[in-house]
């Protein structure tokens, strides 16, 4: 048989996806919490649910990627936080229904398995998911040589959850009156990065040089991974109760006027006042090379990662419980009564 027609000369080696699979062994099994069963190399991740501690459990899922902001990770050879990323887009979505994410899958495709690039980013997934305390139990990495070039991959991700019936949050508890809390991004997380691409190659920016205003290299500020809110965010709820904390929404693709209004109902808006944060030093720099602020304010999340609803007399502990979590956090706003049907969000004064 010719040694042109094999799976490796095809552009598939199966020899480099198991040693990648034993690379990452270790740090996927950080994350097993109690209720997993059996580990890497079924055909099935199984998670033993108990539904004693529920009274009515409602599952929930999310499923995401990272998009563009790899390729910048590719540009820098940096591989290791593009899967804390990964947990955060899913986990995050759950946390804003009030779940506990519970177990997550990743999918890798690539031009190549270069093992130690495999593991980097699965060990960045590992990362991910012990800040949010849920398992990995499984994954896919499909090599793809003849649709890819060698170094470019992309990944996808869906991650499960509980809730109870009775404590899910949303739109139908807010109130007006209610105190929106925002809390800090860490950066970009991953939302906006083909604008930032554009922006940086159309200026000629150095990912290695630190400009003006910032305080490290600019390749290092694009990379930092995304806050995961997962548990801080829950523990508040547990803390508060849900007659305290109404609503959670993830500032992702949209900006934090579009996705505040996504947890506001009819005849209500959610107001935010930008003097209570300074806009970051990254997203002045993009503003700086031609952004227009409005284009920012729907492509960045301007310093804001998620933002809770909360009842006003629970605001202030609110602010300090995230605070003492490690998330800076402020009241920023508060829910409105509008003339109007729909349900609304909007930003108002000047970044201080």
């Amino acid at each position: 048989m010719s040694s042109e027609f094999t799976y490796a000369a095809s552009g598939v080696d199966i020899d480099a996806g198991e040693r990648a699979v034993t690379l990452m062994k270790a740090a996927v099994e950080k994350t097993n919490r109690p209720e997993v069963v059996g580990g890497l190399g079924g055909f099935a991740g199984l998670f033993a649910l108990d539904v004693g501690k529920y009274r009515r459990p409602l599952l929930a899922s999310s499923t995401d990627g990272v998009g563009t902001k790899i390729a910048l990770a590719r540009q820098l050879d940096r591989h290791d936080t593009v899967g804390i990323d990964l947990v955060a887009m899913v986990v995050d979505d759950l946390v804003a229904c009030g779940a506990e994410p519970l177990f997550l899958q990743d999918y890798v495709a690539c031009g190549k398995v270069v093992p130690e690039r495999i593991a980097a980013i699965v060990t960045g997934i590992a990362a991910g998911c012990t800040q949010a305390g849920a398992a990995l139990v499984g994954g896919e990495t499909a090599e793809h040589g003849d649709l890819m070039d060698a170094d470019e991959y992309d990944l996808a991700a869906t991650a499960v959850g509980v809730v109870e019936a009775d404590a899910v949050l949303g739109p139908e508890r807010v109130r007006p009156g209610d105190a929106v809390v925002a809390m800090a991004s860490s950066g970009f997380h991953s939302n906006g990065y083909s604008l930032v691409r554009r922006v940086v190659s159309a200026a000629g920016l150095d990912l290695t040089a630190t400009p003006v205003g910032l305080d490290r290299p600019l390749g290092d500020e694009l990379l930092e991974p995304t806050r995961i809110y997962a548990k801080a965010c829950l523990a508040l709820v547990e803390t508060l109760g849900v007659d305290a904390v109404h609503a959670y929404a993830h500032i992702t693709g949209g900006g934090l006027a579009g996705n505040t209004a996504r947890v506001v109902p009819g005849g209500l808006e959610a107001v935010l006042d930008r003097t209570t944060w300074a806009l970051p030093p990254a997203v002045r720099l993009m503003e700086e090379h031609g952004v227009p602020r409005e284009e920012s304010e729907r492509a960045f999340n301007c310093g804001v990662g998620m933002v809770a609803a909360v009842a006003p007399d629970a605001a202030d502990a609110a602010v300090r419980q995230l605070t003492a979590a490690g998330i800076p956090s402020w009241v920023a706003g508060e829910v409105r009564t509008t003339d109007g049907d729909g349900a609304s969000a909007r930003l108002e004064n000047t970044y201080r």
